[in-house]
């Protein structure tokens, strides 16, 4: 069985909200509220949810690009001991860094485009390995090679390219430092549908051949049933149910889970439902206490409204519900 490389417990993020420039904040936003999860060497885990359900935030906490309100995250890279990353020096970081990379959603924005391709992958070469001149220009014309680029490119800059070709160079730079554990961020959701395959494959192709470990943040459930072996799903800073990507596309059992899948398109009307769960509008308040799903549950009970499950294993998933396996 495959070691954990990555072990998340209890992890926080808290943003500070209301106040002023004369007075201290009255309230905060608890973006990633007490998450934990282990991520296995070699899998792809996929999380999950809505928009504003804390999925990005909490790929950021793990990549310390922000620095998470509590808890503990634990990276056990290749021949080393396990690294605490949550209070980590910049010293540490800086491996951390080379050994956990980070693909974003939109290949545009997040490539400069006054750098041409030969400084945007090489960049992190010259400092982690002092790479220059030939040296350097071979090491990145290998890895376009390796994302199905030509090293002709060396010289265009970013907006020379298609969105795919973008993202290609954005898949290029994150695996130049060799990096064990890859973060995708809605990597593909900016593409074609078509183009989308061609990533998709792509990136599974680079982890057979680099033995590369990925956490695949996305809202698309078709994308995640693809390329996922275990799948988080998010609501509202908690993670409502984790289970086998087989497990959960067959046989849900968050009532937020099931509406989150009901609500996928079906293209052959024979194949639909006649009654779909469609998660109610009607209250987009969040209780103090309680379920954090209880106003827009279809089950819910006095009991929801009013206590914080606990997290429930059933059937080898884990359920953040009451009546986890009874409704």
């Amino acid at each position: 069985m495959a070691d954990n490389i990555l072990e998340i417990r209890d992890l926080q993020m808290h943003f500070p909200i209301g106040g002023s420039f004369f007075s201290k904040s009255t309230d905060v936003v608890k973006a990633v509220d007490r998450v934990s999860f282990d991520v296995k060497r070699g899998e792809t885990f996929g999380i999950v949810g809505e928009s504003g359900s804390g999925k990005t935030t909490l790929g950021r906490c793990i990549i310390r690009v922000l620095n998470p309100t509590g808890g503990s995250i634990k990276m056990s890279r290749q021949g080393r001991p396990k690294d605490e990353l949550v209070g980590a020096d910049r010293r540490l970081l800086s491996e951390i860094w080379r050994d956990m990379r980070m693909v974003f959603q939109d290949p545009q924005s997040s490539l400069n485009p006054r750098l041409r391709v030969m400084e945007l992958v090489g960049q992190c070469l010259r400092k982690s390995e002092a790479l220059s001149g030939q040296a350097l220009a071979d090491r990145v014309g290998g890895l376009l090679e390796q994302v199905g680029l030509q090293r002709e490119f060396l010289m265009r800059y970013p907006n020379a390219f298609s969105g795919g070709q973008r993202q290609r160079l954005g898949i290029a730079r994150a695996l130049a430092t060799k990096p064990e554990v890859v973060i995708a961020d809605e990597a593909v959701s900016a593409l074609d549908v078509s183009i989308q395959a061609q990533t998709l494959n792509l990136m599974q192709d680079l982890q057979e051949e680099f033995d590369l470990t990925y956490i695949f943040i996305a809202h698309d459930l078709a994308v995640v049933e693809h390329i996922c072996d275990r799948i988080a799903v998010m609501y509202l800073g908690q993670i409502v149910e984790l289970a086998d990507r087989d497990a959960l596309f067959s046989d849900p059992k968050h009532p937020y889970t099931r509406a989150l899948l009901s609500a996928v398109p079906i293209p052959d009307p024979r194949a639909r439902k006649k009654t779909s769960r469609r998660l109610s509008l009607s209250d987009g308040a969040v209780a103090r206490e309680g379920c954090k799903f209880a106003s827009r549950c279809p089950h819910v009970t006095d009991l929801c409204r009013t206590t914080a499950p606990s997290s429930k294993h059933i059937n080898g998933s884990e359920v953040l519900c009451h009546f986890a396996g009874e409704v």
